[in-house]
């Protein structure tokens, strides 16, 4: 009996086991899949046909932002690509569905540079006059995570889930696995970055060593997402700035003013991790001398007096 729920667990497990997929993209498949299942009239997956589909992404744009619509879309779209290629269907009834709308371009929103110096040397100068040993060493691993987010661009998950075996502080660098388990490696190319980095690995080195992740909070856990967030949300206050912060922001900030900088584009998506390149032994050395060059001389960081 091809019922749609039943369909919607095998599809999901499909995902798991063979197609690889992270358990985020898992979690936005089974909450976008589970809502169409809910909201269309037949549980019956050949009651569903290309007017049904139609009538479901018409509701979807009453409720939601475009860029939404478009990724509840391409759940669904992948979802009965699978039916069609297991033969649960025998027509795709996508296939007679026509989608097309304008997504808005939401342009990315970055921190200006004095702002994000203002940022920096608040966190320092809480940390001088921080007055118990606790208080200190949260301030040097919080200065420690502002520090490598802008330094390299790394996402906020990539930063939390950073493996301690994966921080190489003499050579300079990181090892990031991103999203699709795409791995790259960034330069760190401020030395005063490597040297809080440094400091801060000495102070929490056995609350490291215990969980194998590199940034923790002083309970001896991997430090969260949410848990930077409130971070920045603290020093935003402290230091006074009105503009809303977010750990992306700083992304953004790295990507822009190195694209300010004349920075090929190029050398930006491959250290950021946007595109997939593959690259031959030979060529990797090349670009992490091209990667050392950009980041030592070009990143904004140099100039901060902190």
């Amino acid at each position: 009996m091809n019922n749609l729920e039943t369909l919607l667990e095998k599809y999901l497990i499909f995902c798991q086991t063979k197609k690889r997929l992270d358990s985020k993209t898992l979690k936005a498949y089974r909450i976008d899949l589970h809502q169409f299942q809910l909201k269309v009239p037949s549980q019956e997956i050949s009651q569903i046909d290309s007017d049904v589909l139609e009538n479901y992404i018409a509701s979807l744009h009453e409720k939601y932002k475009p860029k939404t619509v478009k990724r509840k879309i391409a759940a669904l779209k992948a979802f009965f690509h699978y039916l069609e290629y297991k033969e649960f269907i025998d027509r795709n009834p996508f296939n007679r569905v026509h989608v097309k709308f304008r997504e808005p371009t939401i342009l990315p929103k970055t921190i200006p540079l004095q702002v994000v110096e203002t940022f920096l040397s608040t966190i320092y100068t809480y940390r001088t006059n921080a007055t118990t040993d606790y208080q200190q060493k949260n301030a040097l691993r919080d200065i420690a995570v502002i520090e490598l987010l802008f330094a390299t661009g790394i996402r906020i998950s990539e930063l939390c889930s950073l493996k301690s075996l994966n921080v190489d502080l003499y050579e300079k660098t990181i090892l990031i696995y991103g999203k699709g388990a795409k791995e790259r490696k960034i330069q760190i190319g401020n030395d005063d970055v490597i040297n809080i980095l440094a400091e801060y690995k000495k102070n929490f080195i056995t609350i490291i060593r215990s969980c194998n992740y590199f940034f923790v909070n002083q309970s001896g856990r991997p430090l969260s997402d949410q848990s930077v967030r409130r971070m920045i949300n603290k020093y935003t206050s402290l230091a006074a700035i009105e503009l809303h912060i977010t750990p992306h922001m700083f992304r953004h900030t790295f990507a822009t003013s190195l694209l300010e900088a004349d920075v090929d584009i190029r050398y930006i998506q491959e250290i950021l991790g946007h595109s997939s390149i593959n690259v031959t032994e030979i060529y990797t050395h090349v670009a992490m001398s091209k990667q050392r060059n950009i980041l030592t001389t070009k990143h904004p960081r140099k100039d901060f007096s902190i």
